[in-house]
């Protein structure tokens, strides 16, 4: 497969830290000591390092973090899974999305998580294992995630579900709360809610595989955090509190953008670096 790109640029990032604590341009320039014409260069695209720390301390990035995004010095490093999980990255306008599978290859049992623009690839693996899939779990219901739910229902029959605080838009689909459990095969999926980029945003906890594996939506991306105009604060909490948290060698499936672990965002995510 190929390389992934991480999601977010630093102009990104620092985009939706000034957005999420609100602080304009004036009164960033004024604590961060640099003149307009500088802070409208780098929001542009232009890297001056120096300028870049100024404005992480204020915006509360970490500054070597985001240099390092800005010259392109990470990217992360995923460890192998020999059987049971398996990516697909499907087009979506001008973007890329991603959708997962899961599945005990003793019980052949499986579950999606979210179908990108595409579930194609998907089914297609799905016929080539011999697996029943028993669920499709989904982290929200922004289009590009559910782009083809219809089909992958209908062709698998699989139950689809999605969390009790977020607008579903696929009939008969079940609901379910927080720290919610499902099991496929040998598999258990904890559902927790990291709500914030949506009302329902769900982060599915699954254990039973090679490595601890959270499938975490558009909470957070290698190297980022899930964009929200009105709940920043309510996403960095739960990203704080309910995904890095987890063990540090938990395998990161973000719902754009390539595979990282907790330990490398804490290292390397300029929201969490700091």
């Amino acid at each position: 497969m190929p390389r992934i790109p991480i999601e977010d640029t630093f102009t990104d990032v620092l985009a939706k830290a000034q957005r999420g604590r609100g602080i304009p341009d004036a009164e960033l320039c004024r604590l961060a000591e640099v003149s307009p014409r500088d802070l409208s260069a780098v929001k542009s695209g232009t890297v001056i390092d120096a300028v870049l720390r100024r404005v992480a301390r204020h915006l509360g990035l970490g500054p070597g973090p985001l240099e390092d995004l800005a010259h392109n010095r990470w990217y992360p490093e995923c460890p192998v899974f020999r059987h049971g999980f398996a990516v697909f990255n499907t087009p979506f306008g001008d973007m890329t999305v991603n959708s997962y599978l899961v599945w005990d290859a003793r019980a052949r049992a499986g579950a999606a998580f979210d179908t990108g623009a595409d579930c194609a690839p998907m089914l297609d693996l799905i016929r080539a294992e011999g697996l029943r899939l028993h669920a499709i779990y989904l982290t929200h219901t922004h289009e590009d995630h559910v782009a083809d739910l219809s089909r992958l229902a209908r062709e698998t029959g699989a139950q689809v579900w999605a969390s009790e605080r977020e607008p579903s838009n696929h009939p008969g689909s079940k609901v379910f709360s927080d720290n919610s459990h499902f099991q496929v095969g040998r598999l258990d999926v904890k559902a927790l809610s990291t709500w914030g980029h949506s009302p329902g945003q769900t982060t599915f906890y699954v254990t039973g595989l090679g490595h601890p594996l959270a499938i975490v939506g558009d909470s957070l991306f290698a190297g980022s955090i899930g964009g929200s105009p009105s709940h920043f604060a309510d996403q960095y909490k739960n990203d704080v509190e309910k995904i890095l948290s987890l063990p540090r060698n938990t395998v990161l499936a973000c719902g754009h953008g390539p595979l990282t672990t907790v330990g490398q965002e804490k290292r390397h995510n300029p929201f969490f670096a700091s």
